[in-house]
């Protein structure tokens, strides 16, 4: 196996055979004398070992567990923009001058949105590096999240209709009304859902920027 060698003269690398291990030499280059390194002792990898239970052969017997990899695909993307656009026509078509929207409309678009937000919000947020919920299991914790949500909007009626009289909420209001709603839904995504508090926040605040949203272009105030 060759030996690399670096001259101390010119400083030029090449390769020795290693029969001339431990000897001395010219420099092909600048001809200065080399001393050739001794030939190191052989590098052998070797393979980790195996842990567990082990057949007759000395093979493991348990696997490693496949990890699923779940992405957002490009379908559900597409999905999730046209129901978007949909959402804010139906809006539109329902907008109202005088704020005038029935309260059932409301009530219905507050529940209606709370499932798909919270499904599509926890698809693009949720930590990578812990397994996904899916199945029974994702609907339940969804369904779980979104009543949290959509009660949110049932805390803001009433305190307009007991609290304000009701008024219209202004914006000294909003200052109080909105942090609670984001602490309770952020608290509700977080065990719902097992999102990190900063995400969960992040996933509340998607959920009501939408739905202030669609109130605004109703013809509504924020809240």
């Amino acid at each position: 196996m060759p030996i690399p060698v670096v001259c101390p003269g010119c400083q030029k690398r090449f390769n020795v055979s290693d029969k001339f291990a431990g000897k001395k030499g010219p420099c092909p280059h600048c001809k200065t004398i080399i001393q050739v390194p001794e030939k190191g002792e052989e590098v052998v990898i070797h393979a980790p070992e195996q842990f567990g239970p082990k057949d007759t052969k000395g093979r493991a017997i348990l696997k490693p567990i496949a990890r699923n990899e779940t992405k957002v695909s490009p379908r559900l993307t597409a999905v999730i923009l046209v129901t978007i656009v949909a959402v804010l026509a139906i809006a539109w078509m329902f907008r109202s001058p005088e704020g005038d929207v029935p309260l059932w409309l409301l009530a219905l678009g507050a529940i209606g949105l709370a499932p798909p937000l919270a499904w599509a919000g926890y698809a693009f947020l949720r930590d990578d590096e812990l397994e996904p919920y899916s199945g029974k299991e994702l609907s339940l914790r969804v369904l779980a999240c979104s009543a949290v949500y959509a009660i949110l909007w049932g805390l803001v009626a009433l305190i307009t209709g007991y609290v304000l009289g009701g008024d219209q909420v202004e914006v000294i209001h909003m200052v109080f009304i909105a942090p609670v709603m984001i602490g309770i839904g952020t608290f509700g995504a977080h065990l719902a859902l097992d999102l990190e508090p900063g995400t969960a926040a992040v996933h509340c605040s998607l959920y009501l920027l939408v739905t202030v949203t669609l109130r605004l272009i109703m013809g509504l105030t924020a809240f």
